[in-house]
């Protein structure tokens, strides 16, 4: 079984993979990236709500800690959802320039953002939660996205 931080940090890196064909499609024609960004979308808020509703959630019932790490990365997850939105809508009108400036913002964002989750609250979470690890990853396993 793997561990709170290795189950996130490979889901990370399906979303990333995601994201990269979906770039290579719109470099092709905003046309055929549709269904690829929709997929990158879709993957990114599973991975969303499978850290905001199982892992913070035990994470801050755990420690106590509401406003701390969890508090900003759940920020970072609606400014994440702003940008897909906006790259959505620039697909709806066609306008290349646009989409490609909020997936450069994106990726920016995401890697600063996977990179703290990473390095500290996954860490952090591990150590809080290691005894719950199995529980914990069965439970996002099986979630379905709302």
């Amino acid at each position: 079984m793997s561990s709170i931080k290795e189950y996130l940090t490979n889901d990370h890196r399906r979303c990333d993979e995601l994201f990269a064909a979906m770039e290579d499609a719109a470099n092709t024609s905003l046309e055929s990236a549709r269904e690829m960004t929709q997929s990158f979308i879709d993957a990114s808020e599973h991975h969303f709500q499978m850290e905001e509703r199982v892992m913070f959630a035990e994470f801050e019932q755990k420690t106590g800690m509401t406003e701390g790490p969890t508090a900003m990365m759940r920020h970072e997850h609606m400014q994440m959802r702003n940008l897909m939105k906006q790259m959505m809508e620039a697909l709806e009108v066609n306008n290349k320039d646009k989409f490609f400036g909020f997936s450069e913002t994106l990726m920016i964002l995401m890697q600063q953002h996977n990179m703290k989750e990473e390095q500290m609250l996954y860490t952090m979470a591990q150590q809080h939660l290691s005894a719950e690890s199995e529980r914990i990853i069965e439970m996002m396993d099986s979630m379905i996205t709302e």
